[in-house]
């Protein structure tokens, strides 16, 4: 069992702290912002110039039109790999980057 054990009075509690894990991140470098949902993510993507495509809807996918790049993406983001951060890495040079941190989920 991992979590922390707290003691309250007679009472001893194993405090669940899976929303709080250090993991590998994506970060949009010019904010320093941790891209922790694919709301975040596709906010970043549009302002930089890319667009969604909804043809297949077991993956979200992001296009730019001056290249021939094609960003896909498992539509479940605990799916979110680091394969899928290396490809958004090399494909916006200098914005994002990866980064091990202490996260918690998307609301």
């Amino acid at each position: 069992m991992s979590g922390v054990w707290t003691i309250n009075k007679p009472v001893l509690k194993l405090d669940d702290q899976s929303s709080n894990q250090r993991r590998r991140v994506l970060v949009h470098t010019p904010t320093n912002e941790v891209i922790t949902c694919y709301s975040d993510l596709e906010r970043m993507l549009t302002s930089l110039g890319w667009e969604r495509y909804y043809d297949d809807p077991d993956l979200l996918q992001f296009h730019k039109r001056s290249t021939v790049h094609l960003i896909s993406l498992p539509r479940d983001f605990s799916r979110f790999r680091s394969m899928h951060m290396y490809d958004i890495v090399v494909k916006n040079k200098n914005l994002f980057e990866f980064a091990v941190k202490f996260v918690t989920k998307c609301v």
